[in-house]
């Protein structure tokens, strides 16, 4: 399972990289869940529907836009490629994964 949690991630990160600022303010959100089923890992929808990964933005998306605070993602890790999941999404990935420490203040765009 940990290599198809991991074949997602990389795919998150393929998708959104043009738009990837790893310390970035503005983010958006990536539904693990969805992704896993759109790329045909269906047993990992179930256990991650509600788990988001978070893409921070070199810029704001047009949308609306809301303010977070950056200690809600106090136990996330950073992917390689710059994008930040959930502690325990890490863990089960099996991959080690640097800390990922937010911004005091976040913006969520919703595009």
């Amino acid at each position: 399972m940990n290599a198809h949690i991991n074949d997602v991630l990389d795919r998150i990160g393929e998708i959104y990289h043009d738009q990837i600022e790893p310390d970035a303010r503005h983010y958006m959100e990536v539904n693990i869940g969805e992704k896993a089923r759109e790329l045909g890992y269906h047993e990992l929808y179930a256990p991650l529907r509600d788990v988001y990964a978070v893409v921070p933005l070199k810029s704001p998306v047009p949308g609306m836009k809301v303010r977070i605070d950056g200690r809600t993602f106090l136990n996330y890790r950073r992917h390689p490629a710059g994008i930040a999941i959930p502690g325990h999404v890490a863990e089960a990935a099996g991959r080690g994964f640097d800390r990922y420490t937010a911004r005091d203040s976040m913006i969520l765009n919703f595009g």
